[in-house]
């Protein structure tokens, strides 16, 4: 078997072990819902996991298939380390994988060009909805906008907009039936999730499991990334402004939509709010630095499997 041939073989092994059976057995598991930003950083590290595999995959594939991309490619290496690879008796279903990994490949990019671009539509279709119900002050007076912007809404909301620049609003209706704590809760909550770049996290994972609907990791990836933004959201406004404030805050907040009801749209916020109130004890300091360090090594094996015949080839 040569060098390319087990390559293939062990990212391929790799790439569908993170796939299908991992993210299913991290979806059962209890302790995502203690630690949420870990959580976050598990799953990005698993899709990073398998991504990679199909890129160095295609990497090999490629090179083993044209010759044109073997000379690029390898251009700089020794010749040990290319005859350690053995480019020219790769399998005959390396050609067939290549073309899959090319398709997957092309696909992933139009996938995730298509949800950048909604995106941006949307962005924009809001915010031009927001100027029509705030508009800009006549020139002369002093219309520059900060970072908050009270909207006139008998409904109470509160929201942020990611953009250039970004705006977090708060409805009058808000205002009105929430607390200054509560009130500090609800913006607390906003920017935790403008500071951890959550709207990136939930573009990624909508983009890949609209591209890729049956592969298991991509479709929990984005349903976990959904809820998981919103828990850790929870904790920043929790840590500062306690947890009776904060669930009474999105209690309040979500009234007229039925936060208690059975829904299954309405679920998540019942889970929430029953959370902040039984909150879960959270993961000792060691386990949570050991879960993280674990989990950031895991993106490195595709890169070992890729870079070991060559390696070991070197003097």
């Amino acid at each position: 078997m040569t060098g390319t041939t087990l390559c293939l073989l062990l990212l391929s092994v790799v790439a569908v072990t993170a796939a299908w059976p991992v993210p299913r057995a991290l979806t059962r598991a209890n302790w995502p819902e203690r630690e949420p930003v870990v959580a976050l950083w598990v799953w990005q590290c698993l899709v990073a996991t398998v991504l990679l595999c199909c890129l160095t995959a295609l990497a090999l594939g490629a090179a083993a298939v044209f010759g044109t991309v073997r000379a690029q490619l390898f251009a700089p290496a020794p010749p040990a380390v290319t005859a350690a690879y053995d480019l020219s008796a790769a399998p005959p279903w390396a050609a067939a994988l290549t073309l899959l990994l090319a398709c997957g490949a092309a696909w992933t990019t139009a996938m995730l060009g298509r949800e950048l671009a909604d995106a941006r539509r949307r962005r924009a279709q809001a915010r031009a909805h927001l100027l029509e119900r705030a508009p800009d002050l006549p020139a002369g007076l002093p219309a520059a906008r900060g970072p908050l912007l009270v909207l006139e809404d008998e409904y109470p909301d509160a929201w942020w907009m990611p953009g250039s620049p970004p705006q977090l609003i708060v409805t009058t209706g808000a205002l009105r039936r929430l607390t200054d704590h509560q009130i500090d809760a609800v913006l607390t909550h906003e920017r935790g999730h403008a500071r951890a770049h959550h709207d990136w996290l939930l573009h990624l994972s909508t983009a890949l499991a609209t591209g890729f609907p049956r592969v298991p990791l991509f479709a929990h990836f984005c349903d976990q990334t959904h809820r998981l933004v919103e828990l850790a959201a929870d904790d920043t406004a929790s840590r500062r402004c306690g947890h009776l404030t904060t669930a009474l805050a999105l209690i309040e907040l979500n009234r007229h939509r039925g936060v208690l009801s059975c829904a299954s749209s309405h679920r998540l916020l019942g889970e929430r709010v029953d959370r902040l109130l039984k909150p879960p004890p959270r993961l000792g300091r060691r386990d949570r630095a050991l879960t993280t360090t674990a989990a950031a090594l895991v993106p490195l094996l595709p890169l070992l499997i890729t870079f070991a015949p060559g390696l070991t080839a070197l003097p």
